[in-house]
């Protein structure tokens, strides 16, 4: 991408409108690709719930034959397919997208918005194993490098003796071009720039010795990283609000907010917020809608707060942001364009039809709700009818004086005997 971005630089020369230049026409590149996914996520979710309820009923009409069912189920397949297209199909625009979307974002990770880092890895050992160590030079992999405005050059890092020594031994680290160029001298070519590589290391500081020319003398037995870094070109240049397209974090040592960046991260979010309400309003959600459509409704939400803080966590530089933020706001604007499309006559059909399902599902629901209230009513009524039944029974029982089931009579032996005497 580094000559299409110098392109750009020789006809704007700012390094963040070339930035905002290549973006821009990337996105259009990709435009019908990234429109086709689009289209296809709108198509899938209006009839994926079509789709999951034909092939459950076919599951469920042959839950007893395994084989009928499986063939029913490629027969339903194929019909879905063949009426609304291919569930996976979107994936494939993304896939095409992806390698020159990682182009873009190397690019703009790393010279002239950068700093350029070389890590050498050195092994010390001691004056006994010295026989078994053979020097050999290390070459680390070429980077580009910006020595002016428009100019570059592949420069690789080169340890002379090797990466492997001796304690006592030394290795100077050089730094030329891919044909052999010193990087110094080619420097010199550029005054305009101040390009003075700086040595570090970074793990074994007190087992090795690094000169300011990059010699590094072992000390002590043990592992070593040295580390020479070039000064990206347009790493303190600042476009707009941006005070430098190669600062990374929202926060620097000492402490103190970059707002610079801090904007370009809530933009990013808004702007995914937008985009992902966008995407989800233009498509009706149908009434027999999964549970899994509503968890991924959810996960749409929050999608944009889970990214913004990711940014906030792992820095980017600013020049990446500002890639990310305008690149973001152009995918806004295209899917609120395909969002206004209207769509095919058989998925308008199926939103029709769950239109007025909708409403009479909830009419049924309200009547089958009175219709429970009701007759929770009238079953109220008959136990409370039942239970005064019982209660002017007993009321009647306790006020009459109790009669026996057989009338008494005298006994008819003490009659007789009466009238005997």
């Amino acid at each position: 991408m580094l000559p299409f971005l110098d392109f750009f630089y020789g006809i704007v020369p700012n390094y963040g409108l070339a930035i905002i230049a290549l973006t821009l026409v990337v996105r259009f590149v990709l435009f019908p690709v990234s429109a086709n996914q689009l289209r296809s996520m709108r198509r899938m979710k209006i009839a994926n719930p079509v789709m999951q309820q034909r092939i459950k009923e076919v599951q469920e009409r042959y839950k007893s034959d395994p084989a009928k069912q499986q063939e029913e189920l490629a027969k339903v397949n194929s019909a879905n397919f063949k009426e609304f297209g291919n569930p996976l199909s979107g994936c494939l625009p993304a896939l095409i997208q992806l390698p020159i979307l990682f182009a873009l974002f190397a690019t703009l990770r790393g010279s002239p918005f950068a700093d350029i880092n070389y890590s050498l890895n050195f092994q010390i050992a001691t004056p006994e194993n010295q026989a078994e160590i053979q020097h050999q030079p290390f070459t680390s992999p070429s980077q580009n490098v910006y020595f002016a405005d428009r100019v570059h050059f592949p420069v690789l890092a080169t340890a002379v003796n090797g990466t492997n020594l001796a304690i006592g031994e030394q290795s100077k680290i050089v730094l030329q071009t891919s044909l052999g160029k010193d990087f110094n001298a080619l420097a010199t070519e550029y005054p305009d720039v101040e390009l003075t590589t700086k040595w570090k290391v970074t793990k074994g500081q007190d087992l090795v010795e690094v000169l300011d020319d990059g010699t590094v003398i072992a000390k002590q037995a043990g592992d070593v990283t040295v580390q020479a870094t070039v000064p990206g070109l347009a790493s303190n240049k600042g476009f707009l609000f941006i005070k430098a397209l190669g600062k990374t974090g929202v926060t620097n040592a000492d402490g103190s907010i970059n707002w610079d960046i801090v904007i370009m991260v809530l933009g990013f979010g808004i702007s995914l917020y937008a985009n992902q309400n966008i995407s989800s309003g233009s498509t009706p959600k149908p009434s027999n809608a999964t549970p899994e459509a509503s968890q991924q409704d959810t996960m749409n939400k929050l999608t944009p707060i889970i990214f913004s803080g990711m940014f906030l966590f792992f820095p980017l530089p600013s020049g990446v942001m500002l890639y990310m933020l305008i690149a973001n706001i152009f995918q806004t604007l295209q899917a609120f364009i395909v969002a206004k499309e209207p769509l095919p006559e058989n998925l308008q059909k199926l939103v029709a039809v769950s239109a007025n399902s909708a409403p009479s599902a909830k009419a049924s629901s309200k009547s089958d709700s009175k219709t429970s209230v009701s007759s929770k009513s009238e079953t109220t009524k008959t136990v409370d009818a039942k239970a005064k039944v019982v209660v002017d029974d007993k009321d009647s029982d306790t006020k009459s004086p109790t009669k026996s089931a057989i009338p008494f009579e005298p006994n008819s032996s003490n009659k007789k005997k009466k009238k005997g005497s």
